[in-house]
């Protein structure tokens, strides 16, 4: 039999508590990020220098880049792995996860090498003075030591979402923050090594998740019947990945630009208004933060059901996650139109900047409504691995943003600003589900 296929359907139920033992851990696991940059400014922030808190927002930045570049470990690895599962193909799940370990290492070693020149090529975007240059470069070029280990634990969270392990997800994740966040305060701040010690923090946190992670994996291995190495580089299989990965890759990219142009454009209508509205993209942030955790369960159940050709099994993890997301996303939308006029004046003290947010607010508090169509369908088409598709109606609301926003921007300034961004996430949500009773009958 080809393991790219299963011979008979294997349906399996799916139930409100299957959709929760992956979404609830993965929420809490995905919301340690937020607290882990929190901790970083923090702990920068207390030698009162800006020189210094400019140069750990601008390395960064520059690391967002960089590792966006490569979260298709992470998710394309859910998909395949999802869908071997489904299959009951236990050697294709190792399998796939030793491509992903491959390419990570292959990926992150030469990002360790290179960090004197993306530390650089850093700086020459930035633009910025000598102080925050410095503090940035001893950051970029600490941090990236543990490029390696970051890649490898996106492989292993990869493979254990996959497998709906939301749980061991989430100990993971805290292994990770937790110690990088521990060891934070005690080198940036204990030892006063600043910069230098939160990215030495970094290093460690990333190192001792890769440790604990892969020894986990490796153990449940070590039980499996033995894995030949020519099923690794069985090209097929490889060429598929890699496929898929560019997708997602083309796909993460163009979210990235249309955040920076966003970004870059609120920046026009002045300063004030460019911190209101950075402000307010936290509270975006943070509800999307949430909507991952569903998206998470997405990917995994629609993945296994497409690997069992399950299509019931498929369209009721469709259901499912979508009145979850929708549930949640508008629990949060009331609570930031609610509360967010306080949240605004516990992030920021200038008042002319409370001033123009608290104008916004409503636009911001009603993106986790307009945008849970499109986490969950990026869910679900990650888990099918239709990457193609995603890609493409990601392409396109790209160009319908742009082109929404030069309509917009000039007429209506940050209101139409605003708009634009809801227009992204509609069309990607929709597109995507215009999309989903084509690839149902072409799978199932």
């Amino acid at each position: 039999m080809d393991h790219a296929t299963a011979t008979t359907p294997r349906p399996f139920a799916v139930t409100n508590r299957s959709v929760l033992a992956i979404a609830v851990p993965m929420t809490l696991a995905y919301l340690t990020t937020p607290l882990l940059g929190l901790t970083d400014t923090a702990v920068v922030g207390q030698f009162g220098d800006a020189a210094l808190l400019g140069g750990l927002a601008a390395g960064a930045l520059v690391f967002d880049v960089v590792f966006t570049t490569f979260n298709f470990l992470r998710s394309g690895t859910t998909g395949l792995v999802s869908q071997a599962f489904g299959r009951g193909d236990a050697l294709e799940e190792q399998a796939v996860f030793w491509r992903a370990v491959l390419i990570a290492v292959v990926a992150g070693v030469p990002l360790a090498a290179f960090a004197p020149l993306l530390s650089m090529g850093g700086q020459w975007f930035m633009g910025a003075e000598q102080g925050v240059n410095e503090a940035m470069d001893t950051y970029i070029r600490i941090r990236l030591l543990a490029a390696p280990f970051s890649l490898v634990n996106y492989a292993v969270l990869g493979y254990v979402l996959g497998r709906g392990e939301g749980g061991l997800g989430l100990m993971l994740q805290v292994v990770l923050n937790g110690i990088n966040i521990c060891l934070c305060i005690v080198l940036g701040l204990e030892l006063g090594w600043g910069v230098a010690g939160v990215a030495w923090a970094t290093v460690c946190g990333e190192l001792a998740a890769m440790l604990v992670g892969l020894a986990i994996v490796l153990n449940r291995f070590r039980r499996s019947p033995p894995l030949a190495r020519a099923r690794i580089f069985d090209m097929a299989a490889l060429s598929r990945m890699m496929s898929l990965n560019r997708d997602i890759m083309i796909r993460s990219f163009s979210l990235l630009a249309a955040f920076a142009l966003f970004t870059r454009q609120g920046a026009q209508f002045g300063t004030v208004t460019l911190a209101a509205n950075a402000v307010l993209m936290n509270f975006f942030l943070v509800a999307g933060y949430f909507l991952d955790g569903f998206a998470s369960a997405a990917e995994q159940l629609a993945g296994r059901a497409v690997g069992a050709r399950a299509e019931t099994s498929f369209r009721r993890a469709v259901r499912l996650t979508l009145y979850w997301g929708f549930g949640l996303s508008g629990l949060a939308s009331l609570v930031l139109l609610v509360f967010g006029a306080d949240l605004v004046a516990l992030i920021t003290t200038s008042f002319d900047v409370r001033a123009v947010a608290d104008v916004y607010l409503p636009w911001a508090a009603l993106t986790a409504l307009s945008g849970v169509l499109a986490f969950q369908m990026d869910g679900v088409f990650i888990g099918a691995t239709w990457s193609r598709d995603m890609r493409n109606m990601m392409l396109l609301s790209f160009v319908v943003f742009v082109a929404a926003m030069l309509a917009l921007a000039q007429p209506y300034g940050n209101h139409g600003l605003w708009a634009a961004l809801h227009m992204f996430l509609l069309v990607r949500g929709f597109s995507l589900l215009a999309m989903l009773p084509r690839r149902l009958r072409t799978t199932f």
